[in-house]
């Protein structure tokens, strides 16, 4: 797990424009895009996800959509408790849903 973690830290990068290159600045996100173990690596993240959750929860890539049929205050109040549950989870785990898509 230590390889893992020493690739994922302390990484830098720069950018070249027309050969000229910019300095060094340290990267903040944590996993690689383009990388070949970042989508294993995010799928083991959320594998959790929609451990307590009641609604279906389909997932591809970094998307997540949560769906039931809701014909009644009885079904709404379902999806907003799993709603709720994934914002905990969110809280949990740090990461940030991004609602507008």
């Amino acid at each position: 797990m230590r390889t893992i973690g020493n690739w994922l830290s302390k990484r830098r990068q720069r950018v070249c424009v027309k050969g000229v290159k910019s300095t060094w600045e340290e990267v903040w996100s944590k996993v690689p895009h383009g990388s070949l173990l970042g989508p294993l690596l995010f799928l083991i993240y959320i594998n959790d996800l929609e451990e307590e959750v009641v609604s279906k929860v389909f997932k591809f890539a970094d998307d997540t959509k949560l769906f039931r049929q809701v014909s009644n205050t009885v079904d709404a109040l379902g999806m907003q408790e799993d709603l709720d549950r994934l914002v905990e989870w969110a809280d949990k785990w740090q990461m940030q849903f991004n609602v507008s898509k």
